[in-house]
Formats: C-alpha cells, structure tokens, sequence
C-alpha cells in the first residue's frame, strides 16, 4: 500500500507526519485509531494563505492485511455511503466516495513523484 510509504512502520495513536510538497504545500498525516489490521489516520492540508473551505480534509482507514485506503470523511462530509439517491438534500454525486478515493490516490501519486519530505512531529 502507497499509502504506508508516508507513516511510520509501527505507528501509535498521536503520531504525526508533515508531507511537504513544495515550500506552500504541507499536509499533515496524523494517526487516530490503531488496531491490529487497521488503521485510521487524518489527511489535513496547512496552508495558511488558503481559506478553510478550500483546504484538504481527509479522514481515511488503511486495511494493512488487504493493502487496501478507504476514505471515510471528506471536508464537510463526516460519514460517506458507499452510493447516494440522485438528487439528494446534500446534492452529493451517486459515485461521491468512488470519487473522493480516486482524489486521494491522485493525492499520494503526487506527493510520491514531486519529492516530498516527511519529518516526523512530537
């Protein structure tokens, strides 16, 4: 899994990780839940000049024995079916988690060609 390549090997709840991009682009990976097979971690983009709406909110699970990232929580969506009736009251597309996992891969395939540094915070 990609995604393993930016936290540490044995993580515990509290860990966080700084992903940086470029010298205006950092991303925070913190640790939330630590189980067995699974864990759930929090993806947050530390862009002061962007407004909060703007910015990258991400809460996900990594399943480590199917080396597989689902995205649970996406900016202000806390929960995320797995399908949506078309219209809805929120007006989320019928594919809206399909779509809000592949932005996420989109997201690691960046962070792993464009030379990102980790360091890990106390």
């Amino acid at each position: 899994m990609a995604l393993m390549k930016l936290l540490p090997h044995k993580a515990e709840v509290g860990d966080c990780v700084s992903v940086a991009i470029s010298d205006h682009i950092l991303f925070v990976l913190k640790v939330l839940e630590v189980a067995p097979y699974t864990w759930h971690i929090s993806i947050e983009q530390c862009s002061p000049h962007l407004p909060s709406f703007m910015r990258m909110k991400v809460r996900a699970r990594l399943y480590h024995d199917v080396r597989m990232a689902e995205v649970c929580a996406s900016q202000q969506i806390l929960t995320l079916r797995s399908s949506y009736y078309y219209p809805n009251d929120k007006m989320h597309q019928r594919n809206e988690k399909e779509q809000v996992n592949l932005f996420l891969a989109e997201w690691l395939k960046c962070c792993l060609q464009h030379g990102f540094s980790t360091v890990k915070q106390i």
